[in-house]
């Protein structure tokens, strides 16, 4: 699809050329944006913090040290982010690892198992060969039970995968007859590595997506990590490219409103500096849940936009930790099966910027970190020391022989004397609306990029795409925005728009339209971003946001 942006979508004439406002700075924005330029068209981006990426996005601390919103992992299954990098030629910012997947060994702590991909085989063989050769994880039994539930994926393809979605990972094994042992040894890992949520409640859809894909790419499963921060070596290529085109990247200028005329078409954008922009097209980029807040009084009760209520952010809790020595890392990403935390990377090895011969800065994921993914803990309202105290405790049982015993962190005084490692500083970076919750059941209410609102497209990893919400989802949903805005530009037939569940249409005409919300406060979270909470955010989070801290109980009855 890229190159048709600069053949068969390209404009044949400046009539054609359109003047595009985009809401948004994170990639999926920045991707439309780019995807436009190449096609002729001059688009102007608007992002409402000072720093451009959105969930990928990153900001430095008082000492230089760069703190991210996520640890980002690039994966060769991610065709639209390998072609953009290439197209930016950049490709050599991604520092790929060896070939495999490494798991923290739960009876076993302080040891790791691999699945090794041995380079010359094809897929899907190596996967099955990589899953065959490791002794420690699963028997040889057990691996035999795990191939038949996944071979209508191989066969069938993309129909079965969708037809998953009304199932978690956990109701699809114990329907198809899959060893319970496979999901403590693998899918609790996957789950909580692809969309922050325990396997009880993803939808398998998002598992065999990510399968399909690693299984059908020799070199779908081998992963990269970005040679330094985001917004430099990613987001500034990206704006580069875009400018040099005739297109605009503005940071600090945040949409207040969406202005319709009286038959709901878009009159202009109106920013918070009372700057009032006009367009030939317009394109929200923004996530679902800003979305919500956003949407015009006149267009609430369309279908196409009621069914954003069945999809929201799911939060989630990254966290950076620079202890005072080298611990025993590896250069790669990993798999931590712990019941607080995803994945993790020691940054001064896998990472150029962040090199460091002498101490570490672990980044890691803390999920699930609320009820809605599966947690029993609403973690997003504890403060930064309860986080960083439970996280302690699963690094003591991760690295048992290097945690010193550390009387400001509870959690390690069960250490040995052998640990000697302390922890001399930490970043907690809370997301409450990170990628949409992929909970069962959420796959058909994904819209559209094409809406019912004349030159008004969807952009953003939650709108439909076969890819899960993620980077790639992130660069696809962009730049099939602007598949629809350039299509439309030569004239050409809309691209359709998803069909909508009749249960939607039939609530959407008694729904009782008012004036939105709009975006409360200034910063990152109130923007769908991460941040770094002091009590001034964590009270507006409160306020705008008050299930973040609901507990468990609460949070059934909300639901």
């Amino acid at each position: 699809m890229s190159s048709s942006f600069q053949t068969t979508l390209k404009v044949q004439n400046d009539s054609q050329k359109k003047k595009v406002a985009i809401i948004g700075g994170g990639l999926s924005g920045l991707a439309c944006a780019k995807y436009l330029v190449d096609a002729g068209h001059s688009p102007t981006v608007y992002e409402a913090r000072d720093v451009l990426g959105g969930k990928v996005s990153a900001w430095q601390d008082a000492d230089g040290d760069w703190i991210e919103t996520g640890l980002h992992i690039f994966f060769g299954a991610y065709p639209n982010m390998m072609n953009l990098f290439d197209e930016l030629d950049i490709h050599d910012r991604l520092q790929w690892k060896i070939h495999q997947m490494i798991f923290a060994m739960q009876e076993l702590p302080g040891e790791f198992t691999t699945f090794d991909f041995i380079p010359g085989i094809p897929a899907p063989f190596n996967f099955g060969l990589a899953i065959l050769m490791n002794q420690k994880m699963l028997t040889f039994a057990e691996k035999l039970q795990t191939a038949p539930p996944l071979l209508p994926m191989l066969i069938e393809g993309q129909s079965f995968i969708d037809a998953q979605d009304e199932l978690s990972v956990t109701e699809f094994m114990r329907k198809y007859g899959m060893p319970e042992r496979i999901n403590e040894e693998v899918f609790i890992a996957m789950a909580k590595a692809l969309d922050f949520i325990d396997p009880d409640k993803l939808s398998m859809t998002v598992v065999l997506t990510a399968m399909n894909r690693f299984l059908n790419e020799s070199n779908g499963l081998q992963m990269a990590f970005l040679d330094g921060n985001q917004p430099d070596r990613l987001c500034e290529p990206m704006k580069q490219h875009i400018e040099a085109r005739g297109g605009k990247v503005l940071v600090n200028s945040p949409v207040k409103k969406i202005v319709t005329k009286d038959d709901g078409t878009i009159d202009h954008l109106l920013l918070r500096s009372g700057e009032k922009i006009v367009a030939d097209e317009y394109v929200s980029a923004m996530p679902v849940d800003i979305v919500k807040r956003m949407t015009p009084k006149q267009w609430q009760t369309m279908p196409y936009f009621r069914q954003f209520d069945e999809l929201e952010g799911i939060p989630v809790i990254n966290l950076h930790m620079w202890f005072d020595r080298k611990l025993k890392a590896v250069d790669h990403l990993c798999f931590s099966r712990s019941p607080l935390l995803s994945v993790y990377a020691d940054m001064s090895v896998t990472c150029k910027e962040y090199a460091d011969p002498d101490k570490s800065m672990l980044e890691l994921v803390f999920a699930p970190c609320s009820p809605l993914a599966g947690g029993n803990t609403n973690w997003i309202s504890k403060s930064d020391e309860e986080i960083i105290d439970a996280t302690m405790g699963e690094l003591a049982r991760l690295f048992p022989t290097e945690i010193a015993n550390d009387e400001k962190w509870p959690a390690t005084c069960n250490q040995g004397p052998k640990g000697q490692a302390k922890l001399i500083k930490y970043a907690v970076v809370k997301v409450p609306r990170s990628v949409y919750a992929a909970i069962p059941g959420r796959n058909k209410y994904r819209p559209s990029q094409t809406t019912p609102i004349p030159h008004f497209t969807m952009a953003g990893d939650w709108t439909s795409q076969k890819f899960l919400g993620s980077m790639e989802g992130a660069v696809l949903g962009g730049k099939l925005a602007a598949e629809v805005v350039a299509n439309r530009a030569l004239g050409n037939a809309e691209k359709p728009i998803k069909e909508i569940q009749q249960h939607i249409v039939e609530s959407a005409a008694s729904y009782v339209a008012k004036e939105p919300i709009g975006v409360l406060g200034e910063g990152a979270i109130a923007f769908g971003g991460g941040a770094q909470l002091a009590k001034k955010n964590m009270d507006l989070l409160k306020e705008s946001d008050p299930i973040q801290f609901a507990d468990a109980e609460q949070y059934a009855a909300a639901s």
